[in-house]
């Protein structure tokens, strides 16, 4: 099995990039400087921020290294914290505040900083939770407020102050103060940086360079405060803050913070503004770099090199050394068995040869059926190799682990078609005739047939590719390899774990919908040309659930109207299998006339009318005689 943990140990060619950005934040020209390192979810840019963290420290546990301090965190860690800007700014501070060698040079600088944060903290926390009480301590001496505060509470007596600080007004008459004093916040942070600009000097550092990954697993309110931390130090000389996550995850909490959907479709075409977005990321993100995605031979080279990690024990650093040197010279070719054939001894090559020969040969479909995606990779092989044990404890005689292989890549891929493909064969003892036919249509190119005879999902480049691969599943009985897959159907790995954060986050903003018209731009801007096929049908898979559990919620399925209504592949038949599942009689007549809005542009939609339940109000409302 395989650990899905980051590390700076490089399996997939990556330290080229990791190079790169050593390289641009060691030239000083370019300093202070905030770099994004964009990709995928799982896509690999907790190794590539592993490496650099690496190269800048040369391994010392401090962080210091040729004058260079170097800081790691996880946004992730600070989740659960009142407020994320103020701890990850403690943490920086307190990074050098504790740090053996630099920390006595700076502990005047670190207190006072301390101190800063402590009044942002305060301004940007609950009224009701933190100022009023604290501001009814201050009357009995037992805590220190913002100055600003001591100065507006000097001018009442004590008997107006505990009046004023009794009941609901307390909290009116706190905010009337802190909005009086605007600037003095102002003045804390022009503050805050100035001092940090001391510290830095004052510690002898050349250099400061702040990591920070997995922003995309924080909620969106959690990521925006860790960027308005990050943005505190834009102008502070001798910085380079390096940030990993998904660009679609930070765009969206983006929005869901500053509601930008209001302002980009107001129906005021002066108020509108396309940009906003885009113009806040450009402002603090300054050099944005993306991951590119892996290619057939790229992952091909990654599946030989986790197997080696497996089988080879501690001879695999031969390999990794071997794999560096290849990958000076050779970018483009597959490093695979025959690279590693004399680091490896006789059984380490048996058990070489029957792992890797057999992912290797599915390389392609698994690199278009998993996007290249490194995490998911891993996973698959993880349950790839547990369902392999399992075969060999129920001694399941004349298994191919080369059929259960592919059918893995269509289960994690194209759920939708799996189940299909289990229900075709469930009925037909094994050996559906559909696979038979979708074969020999495939072979033949013959995609208007497909489309015709089963749907245009199967009729996708990627499932064509995938039905073209060795091995053919015609004549094969396939109830033991979904019996082994059996823990899956009811809700499949793809449907669960592998749901990238984005296309969760998109699913409750589509169901959240404000007006029609939002709802429309949505679909329009982020699904068409934006999402692919895979991810698609994992939106639609999400919205089904929704539907079932809350058949008399609306907004879900005006989603699903307006993905009909704009053609989405999947949507219809995605909408029929949720409301065979659902209970109809729950489901709001009310909707008929979006149905009938949205087949004037999409005749199919009128398919759907009669899969209602006729005993349901919407049946009657879409079937009624006119």
């Amino acid at each position: 099995m395989w650990a899905d943990n980051e590390t700076s140990e490089d399996l997939l060619g990556f330290k080229v990039h990791a190079d790169l950005l050593v390289d641009v934040i060691k030239d000083d020209k370019v300093l202070p400087v905030t770099i994004g390192v964009f990709g995928d979810w799982g896509s690999g840019k907790s190794s590539i921020l592993k490496i650099v963290e690496k190269e800048l420290t040369g391994g010392k546990d401090d962080g210091l290294n040729d004058g260079t301090l170097v800081l790691y965190f996880n946004g992730w860690v600070f989740e659960g914290y009142d407020d994320a800007k103020a701890a990850l700014l403690e943490s920086i501070i307190e990074s050098f505040d504790k740090h053996k060698t630099i920390g006595n040079k700076v502990k005047d600088k670190t207190t006072k900083l301390l101190k800063s944060v402590k009044w942002m903290r305060l301004l940007g926390l609950s009224f009701k939770k933190v100022i009023v009480p604290g501001a009814a301590a201050f009357l009995s001496g037992g805590i220190s407020l913002l100055p600003f505060l001591m100065n507006e509470f000097s001018q009442l007596s004590k008997e107006d102050l505990a009046e004023k600080l009794k009941g609901d007004d307390a909290e009116e008459f706190l905010k009337d103060i802190i909005k009086k004093n605007e600037d003095k916040e102002v003045t804390i942070v022009r503050e805050f940086r100035e001092d940090f600009n001391e510290m830095i000097e004052k510690s002898g550092i050349k250099k400061l360079v702040v990591i920070i990954d997995d922003l995309d697993r924080c909620t969106p309110d959690r990521l925006i405060e860790n960027l308005e931390a990050i943005k505190l130090f834009l102008n502070v000389e001798k910085t380079a803050f390096l940030i990993g996550a998904d660009p679609r995850i930070v765009r969206f909490a983006i929005e869901h913070r500053y509601k930008t959907d209001n302002i980009e479709n107001s129906s005021d075409p002066d108020s509108r503004n396309k940009r906003i977005v885009s113009d806040y990321l450009e402002k603090l993100i300054q050099i944005p770099y993306y991951l590119p995605k892996l290619t057939d031979n790229e992952v091909e080279t990654y599946l030989t090199l986790l197997y080696c990690k497996k089988i080879m024990g501690a001879d695999f650093v031969k390999v990794i050394d071997a794999f560096n040197k290849n990958r000076e010279t050779n970018r483009y070719e597959v490093f695979g068995l025959g690279d590693i054939q004399e680091f490896a001894n006789p059984q380490q090559k048996q058990e070489l040869t029957e792992s890797i020969s057999l992912i290797a040969s599915l390389s392609p479909i698994i690199t278009e059926g998993l996007k290249g995606n490194p995490r998911q990779i891993k996973r698959f092989l993880n349950t790839f190799t547990l369902r392999n044990r399992l075969v060999k404890v129920a001694r399941i005689a004349e298994f191919k682990i080369d059929v259960l292989a592919k059918l893995m890549v269509l289960e994690y891929s194209t759920t939708n078609l799996f189940r299909e493909l289990y229900n075709w064969q469930t009925s037909q003892k094994g050996e559906p005739k559909q696979i038979l036919i979708l074969e020999a249509l495939a072979s033949q190119n013959n995609i208007d047939e497909i489309k015709k005879q089963f749907s245009a999902e199967w009729a996708s480049e990627k499932v064509i590719k995938w039905l073209g691969s060795e091995p053919k599943l015609s004549g094969i009985d396939l109830r033991d390899y979904y019996w082994i897959s059996r823990d899956q159907l009811s809700t499949t790995i793809s449907g669960a774990s592998l749901i990238p954060p984005h296309i969760r986050l998109l699913s409750k903003k589509l169901i959240n919908h404000g007006s029609g018209s939002i709802l429309n731009k949505s679909v329009q801007l982020e699904i068409n040309g934006k999402l692919n096929d895979s991810e698609i049908e994992t939106l639609l898979t999400l919205l089904e659930k929704e539907l079932i559990k809350s058949p008399e919620n609306d907004n879900i399925h005006k989603v699903f109207i307006e993905m009909m209504n704009q053609k989405n592949n999947g949507a219809i038949d995605s909408y029929i299998r949720a409301i065979s599942k659902a209970d109809n009689v729950k489901i709001p007549f009310s909707l008929r006339n979006d149905f009938q809005l949205a087949a004037k542009n999409n005749a199919e939609i009128e398919s759907i009318y009669k899969h209602f339940s006729k005993d349901s109000s919407i049946y009657k409302a879409l079937n009624s005689k006119k």
